[in-house]
């Protein structure tokens, strides 16, 4: 065996262990995401709770308020108590909401369970995404990213099939019931996930980081001056803005904005948009199916691509394909193009965000990552808040076709800022001498 291959094959063990662990947990957070948006269509159908389209959208805002303020959390505590004891506690929270969801009897209480879930979901995702960078084999950052989200979309097809199975014949209430499932699984998180050994470092745990990388037979990462980090949460924070960072964060927090509007303005009103349309329950699921099968292969491909190329410049390219594909959803076309559009849509829109979390995440230093996610993730989540209350009141005031045309917008914003990142990253390079490769990359 060679050199160059030997870490990754001696780390391999722990590798895969954390990213089939973290893949389950952002499977569940998936299905719950995406489980409203599944069953809404039903909901209004049968005046479930009697909410209106204005109110659906409202409900929706309140999840992702709750993702938002979950997110602007999750980071700092993160690189506090660690990622493993959050990442149990997200999914053990989110869980429990969608229990109160499907035990609701009023409006008000259905959105306190969404929006309970939603600190959870917000606060899995990034502390997840930094987790799997900590044990990502060396240059394949973006691309283990990528698989990881993978799940996400696993979790969107499967809440179309729980809509399409379990809704028709049980009503709207047993979806949610199987959003409870997962604490199932949470026992089996607590046991089996490692901690981040990055984490062990910088808190001073010498002894449990020493003892892990012996039980997998895996190097310990390197610690700046061979010392552990001291940093809290408002050090961390105030990190991101130090020297010439401040530029970057805020052109990342910019373009997190407008790519998280697009993400959940359209994961929440697509089945119904498309219901809206003349399709059939069955028919306007399968977009949701399409939708996230296109999510998952273009993870793969963004993945591989901004290894290569630079994940800034991979999200911006990205991002303008999602607005044409957007926009064109708006025009009436025959079934079949129509399909294939919404395929390609998925393929380019939700790996375009995540490869802004992958640069984020890649190009942060390990005591400092979980902050930085969890922030570029929690400004993003003003977007997707806004996302689904513009899309229900569009729709309520009979202009569903102009959501599409302002999701495109937000698309384009988001190609705008993420570009001028990039073009940042490469002037910074020609500056320091640094790699120019590995700066767009970064």
């Amino acid at each position: 065996m060679s050199s160059s291959l030997r870490p990754a094959t001696r780390g391999g063990r722990l590798a895969v262990l954390v990213v089939v662990l973290c893949w389950l947990a952002v499977l569940f957070d998936g299905l719950d995401m995406f489980i409203y948006g599944s069953v809404l269509p039903h909901m209004l159908k049968e005046k479930a709770l009697g909410i209106t389209s204005g109110q659906a959208g409202d409900l929706g805002s309140y999840a992702t308020f709750g993702m938002l303020v979950g997110a602007l959390t999750a980071g700092t505590v993160a690189d506090r108590i660690g990622r493993k004891k959050l990442m149990v506690c997200c999914v053990t929270l989110f869980s429990l909401a969608s229990g109160l969801c499907a035990v609701s009897g009023s409006v008000t209480v259905f959105g306190l369970g969404r929006t309970l879930a939603g600190v959870g979901l917000g606060g899995l995702l990034p502390t997840a995404i930094s987790m799997v960078s900590d044990f990502a084999p060396r240059g394949r950052g973006a691309l283990t990213i990528g698989m990881l989200m993978t799940a996400h979309h696993a979790g969107g097809i499967l809440s179309a099939y729980v809509a399409l199975w379990v809704v028709e014949p049980l009503g709207w209430r047993a979806a949610f019931w199987v959003c409870v499932a997962p604490l199932l699984f949470v026992p089996v998180l607590a046991k089996l996930m490692p901690e981040s050994l990055s984490f062990l470092l910088a808190k001073g745990r010498t002894e449990e980081a020493h003892a892990l990388a012996s039980r997998y037979d895996v190097e310990l990462p390197a610690t700046k001056s061979g010392r552990p980090a001291t940093t809290d949460r408002w050090t961390s924070l105030a990190n991101l803005f130090r020297g010439g960072e401040w530029t970057q964060t805020l052109l990342y927090w910019v373009a997190s904005f407008g790519g998280l509007l697009l993400v959940y303005g359209v994961a929440t009103w697509l089945p119904t948009l498309m219901r809206s349309e003349g399709y059939e329950l069955g028919s306007a699921l399968t977009f949701v199916v399409l939708f996230n099968l296109g999510g998952i292969v273009g993870m793969l491909i963004a993945g591989r691509a901004s290894d290569r190329f630079g994940a800034p410049r991979i999200s911006s390219i990205w991002f303008a394909l999602t607005a044409a594909g957007v926009f064109l959803l708006s025009i009436h076309m025959p079934p079949a193009l129509t399909f294939t559009v919404v395929f390609l849509t998925g393929v380019f829109l939700n790996s375009a965000q995540t490869m802004i979390y992958a640069t984020v995440s890649i190009r942060s230093t390990p005591e400092n990552r979980a902050t930085a996610v969890g922030w570029t993730s929690g400004m993003g989540r003003f977007g997707a808040v806004f996302g689904p209350w513009l899309g229900g009141h569009l729709l309520d005031a009979n202009k569903g076709d102009w959501g599409f045309t302002a999701f495109a917008l937000a698309g384009v914003s988001s190609m705008v800022f993420i570009g001028l990142a990039a073009v940042r990253g490469s002037k910074q390079a020609a500056r320091t001498g640094a790699d120019p490769e590995l700066m767009a990359a970064h």
